[in-house]
């Protein structure tokens, strides 16, 4: 191979000896889990909003949002529960650029993939401890998932990720649920596959193992927009393109069918201001036809303290050095007016 092997790093039952969870907060987590499962089965009329940085490059900034988020959930538990984003692997589309705490706990300085599993463990911990939380991440890398397995309440599979089989067969053996994205070039097909693949059981090689997974019926869909073949933006968070999704499930066979709309990304054509307006637009049409009413679960929405982005090194306290996002003042009001529905 055309590679340099530097180390063997250390597999994910020693981390988790080093930093082992306490009996109090795997009550935490077993309970949001259970939340988040009975909002997606139709148990619990509650919306589901996912928010949080576009990538946690900043330990302290990062506890220091969701903290404010905590105080929050409070006033609106009735109508929201809210599950941090806190993601720790950041996709890049040419595979340039930060890649995330995992790859480069300090982004100012050269990846550390050791020091950076400690500090992803180490950050869902945090919120989970210091919070009352549990938290949602994207599994960019699937054979690393099991460094976090135990802490998560929520998992993403993303736009690029969800055709490739080893993250559908590795969705279908996750004890949370977990959203299926649609592609990037918008097919609907690939998304509904890759739900079909992970509510079903499957053997594979996972981590130098033969595993069986028994399917994960929590697997869900995740309208996130498109690029079409001009390079543009596509919306499909509108109505008809959600009783479209409504259409796909029906005959599918498929458990707890329901949807949550991505705010940001293509939907919004990476403009986070326009977050509060599409939710806005969702919750009027919701809120007229019951069949959206009970299968639109809720939303992914980008928010971190500041408004917008920065480059690595400007040094701007809890601003995104990856896409823009919406500032907490307006994620606040946002979050507010999302609970008077």
């Amino acid at each position: 191979m055309n590679v340099e092997f530097e180390k063997k790093l250390t597999i994910p039952m020693e981390v988790k000896k080093m930093f082992p969870l306490s009996d109090e907060m795997r009550e935490i987590i077993e309970d949001r889990r259970a939340q988040i499962k009975q909002i997606l089965s139709g148990e619990d009329k509650r919306l589901l909003l996912i928010i949080g940085p576009c990538s946690a490059d900043n330990e302290d900034s990062v506890l220091d949002y969701i903290s404010r988020l905590r105080d929050l959930q409070e006033k609106v538990k009735r109508k929201i529960l809210i599950v941090p984003r806190v993601f720790t692997n950041k996709p890049r589309t040419t595979g340039d650029g930060y890649k995330g705490l995992l790859h480069q706990p300090d982004p100012s300085e050269k990846p550390d993939l050791f020091k950076g599993i400690i500090a992803t463990r180490d950050i869902h911990m945090r919120v989970v401890r210091e919070t009352g939380f549990a938290t949602a991440d994207e599994m960019l890398y699937p054979e690393n998932y099991r460094y976090l397995d135990d802490i998560l309440g929520y998992v993403t599979v993303g736009a690029r990720s969800v055709e490739n089989q080893q993250h559908r067969l590795v969705a279908s053996g996750l004890e949370v649920p977990c959203g299926m994205k649609n592609p990037t070039g918008g097919d609907l097909s690939v998304m509904m596959n890759a739900i079909h693949a992970a509510q079903h059981k499957h053997s594979f090689l996972y981590r130098g193992w033969a595993v069986h997974s028994y399917g994960n019926p929590y697997a869900h869909a995740v309208l996130r927009g498109f690029t079409n073949s001009k390079g543009r933006s596509v919306p499909n968070y509108h109505y008809e393109d959600v009783m479209n999704v409504i259409e796909l499930y029906q005959g599918s066979g498929l458990e707890n069918p329901g949807v949550i709309i991505d705010t940001n990304h293509a939907n919004s054509g990476k403009n986070p201001f326009e977050q509060p307006r599409i939710i806005r637009e969702v919750m009027n049409y919701r809120k007229h036809n019951p069949d959206l009413t009970s299968f639109i679960k809720g939303f992914l929405v980008e928010s971190y303290i500041e408004d917008g982005a920065q480059k690595i090194g400007e040094g701007v306290y809890g601003k995104s050095i990856t896409d823009a996002c919406l500032g907490w003042d307006k994620s606040k009001d946002m979050i507010l007016e999302l609970s008077e529905y």
